[in-house]
């Protein structure tokens, strides 16, 4: 019999529905298997059993009374720990905030909460989001479950892992620069960042205003799908909020590709670094997409090699500014000083890891006076061409795909001495980020060691529904089972 923690969001539902199990049954399970893997995975800095199994008792209460449940009733969800949550410290993986509880929810968190999923426990990520591979966390690195030796992508690893472990079927992790997508191909999940503006940013601490957005994780799209309609609602509280409200994502999923005309973007199957079985398996699902009836063409994004530069400018730029709040007066982490001068430069050296002092300074020297010019603002124009770009390739096509990463997971340790390798994974991620057009990762095979590949689909501003039944198509198309499996592989052994 298939354990809970195996099925999908969708077939928990369905049981639910037909009374053939309960919230807490459901809930106990996934708890079951985190005590039993995340030893190794290092996917969650605290799980939340204790409110995890009150929330499901009050779901199960009220099926049993007749009384309305919310659409994710009892299904649980990996929540990345840089969303504020009432009354359970958010840390954003960082020594800074330690401890720190908010008063109040995250948007996100309350919509969560009104759909009556079930959250688990806060999940690891590089700290304050920023990195590629989950190793930046003040705490300890996440592992890839498809292989324990290896990374899980960052910065939404914890999530990502989380998904892939089955110890949740559905995550929510947060995307600046590809920190949903980059992390979703390592791991072989579906990870979706949605338009900028599509999901509320209210009680998300910030790192890159103009760029954060937050998105599901799931193991399928009709799952991946159900969580974005479940989270993407206009917010009054955040004043990037798009008002216009979210076409049903589940609608179109079952429509198939037939008659939609996909372009390829030659700059990311021509990429430099790119794996040639990466670029192999991405070629195969674009051949599969042409017999499922799409029309396949090439397309050009010519300013998209110039999008790591410009993202690496504004994305340290607004870190610079956002991360300033954090001196040792207000909240979170305080080291004690001589002078309030002093005590600020000893909290921060103190509360803050290697790649966010690295990125602070960076784009505190990029805004310096005689600088900004000739750095933050040419990025900008920068990011302008590549806005365009899209603009004009999506006249002409309704989705453009190329390889979400590079490489396959790479070891842990592998690239933590070298920043610019890192940063160069997410070299496909980052131009659909300063474009702000939603995007997702589709695990569309493996490489000769068995880890996942991922497949990056982009849309035009508000096409998550033609992005996702275009998904949906190809994953049907395809019936990959991608279960972690193998010798290093969670739960493989014991």
């Amino acid at each position: 019999m298939t354990a809970l923690h195996q099925l999908s969001a969708h077939e928990l539902l369905a049981r639910q529905d037909a009374a053939e199990v309960t919230a807490r049954e459901i809930v106990d399970d996934h708890l079951a298997r985190i005590a039993a893997t995340d030893s190794d995975v290092g996917a969650f800095l605290r799980v939340t059993a204790d409110q995890a199994r009150a929330h499901a008792d009050d779901i199960d209460r009220r099926r049993a009374a007749g009384e309305p449940v919310g659409a994710l009733a009892g299904v649980p969800l990996a929540l990345k720990d840089i969303l504020a949550t009432r009354g359970v410290p958010t840390t954003c993986a960082s020594r800074m905030l330690e401890g720190y509880e908010p008063p109040y929810d995250a948007t996100v968190v309350e919509l969560l909460r009104e759909a009556d999923a079930v959250v688990v426990g806060k999940t690891n990520l590089d700290e304050f989001a920023m990195g590629s591979s989950c190793e930046n966390s003040a705490f300890w690195p996440t592992r890839n479950p498809w292989d324990l030796s290896r990374v899980p992508g960052g910065s939404s690893g914890g999530s990502a892992a989380a998904v892939a472990a089955q110890h949740a079927p559905l995550g929510i992790g947060t995307d600046t620069g590809g920190s949903i997508r980059q992390p979703a191909t390592l791991t072989g999940t579906v990870g979706v960042k949605p338009t900028y503006g599509r999901v509320s940013r209210f009680g998300l601490i910030a790192f890159a205003s103009s760029l954060d957005q937050v998105g599901p994780f799931a193991r399928s799209v009709p799952d991946a799908a159900l969580l974005l309609s479940a989270i993407a609602r206009p917010d009054p509280r955040d004043s990037t909020s798009i008002r216009k409200p979210l076409d049903d994502p589940q609608a179109q999923l079952d429509v198939g590709a037939a008659g939609l005309r996909v372009g390829v973007v030659r700059e990311f199957m021509e990429g430099e670094g790119l794996d040639p079985q990466v670029r192999e398996a991405c070629q195969q699902a674009v051949d599969r997409l042409t017999d499922l009836g799409a029309e396949v063409v090439d397309v050009s994004l010519p300013h998209a090699p110039y999008g790591l530069p410009a993202y690496y400018l504004i994305n340290p730029s607004e870190a610079s500014s956002n991360l300033a709040r954090y001196d040792g007066v207000r909240y979170g982490l305080r080291v004690d000083g001589p002078t309030t001068e002093a005590m600020m430069a000893a909290t921060r050296d103190a509360g803050f890891g290697a790649e966010v002092k690295r990125r602070i300074m960076i784009g505190t020297f990029a805004l310096s006076a005689g600088y900004f010019d000739a750095y933050y603002a040419q990025a900008q124009r920068v990011r302008t061409l590549i806005a365009r770009d899209f603009e004009a390739a999506f006249a002409s096509c309704d989705v453009l795909v190329g390889p979400t990463a590079p490489t396959t997971a790479f070891p842990l340790g592998d690239k933590t001495d070298d920043p610019l390798a890192m940063y160069l994974n997410d070299v496909y991620a980052v131009p659909a980020s300063l474009a702000g057009t939603p995007a997702l990762s589709l695990p569309v095979g493996t490489d000769a060691g068995g880890l996942p590949i991922g497949l990056q689909l982009m849309g035009p501003l508000l096409g998550e529904a033609t992005l996702l039944r275009a998904a949906r198509a190809l994953e049907v198309d395809l019936g990959l089972d991608l279960t972690p499996r193998g010798a290093q592989a969670v739960g493989a052994t014991g």
